[in-house]
């Protein structure tokens, strides 16, 4: 299993996998995700690993229907300026491939910003870790496993 299902385990955190055959030829892997589970997109959520200003790496977590606010996000960090980071800084800070990024059990423990619309509902899914896994959690369990803040950030 990976990183993050081991790490919901240890910590006897409540949880439920889902899997699906990934098409590597789908050009969203949150909205395959959806379409495949069918799920309602606004449950399901990408992880994307941000770089402020000062080059710390933040990690934002948001709905898969939605672009992330780079300016929001930087205000709530304290900083000027937020941009997406670059590939190789994400695998080597989380420990994961781009479209398998899990907020949980990062190589790395990262500032992690939830977007507010995850408390409108009573799970979410997040990235197993590998493509094609999802992980259905409560998103104030995943809050405190992330030690992270919700924030609009959309």
């Amino acid at each position: 299993m990976t990183p993050a299902v081991n790490y919901l385990k240890k910590h006897k955190v409540a949880f439920r996998l889902h899997k699906y055959s990934h098409d590597p030829k789908h050009q969203s892997y949150g909205l395959e995700a959806a379409e495949k589970l069918a799920l309602d997109p606004q449950r399901v959520f990408k992880t994307l690993v941000v770089q402020l200003d000062d080059r710390e790496l933040v990690v934002a977590i948001l709905p898969v229907v939605t672009q992330l606010n780079l300016k929001l996000l930087a205000r709530q960090c304290g900083a000027k300026k937020a941009t997406l980071a670059d590939a190789r800084a994400v695998a080597a800070s989380t420990g994961y491939v781009l479209g398998g990024v899990s907020p949980l059990a990062q190589r790395k423990h990262l500032r992690t910003v939830i977007d507010s619309s995850a408390d409108k509902h009573e799970t979410i899914f997040v990235s197993g870790g590998r493509r094609g896994l999802e992980i259905e959690i409560n998103p104030h369990d995943l809050l405190e496993q992330c030690g992270a803040v919700l924030a609009e950030i959309c």
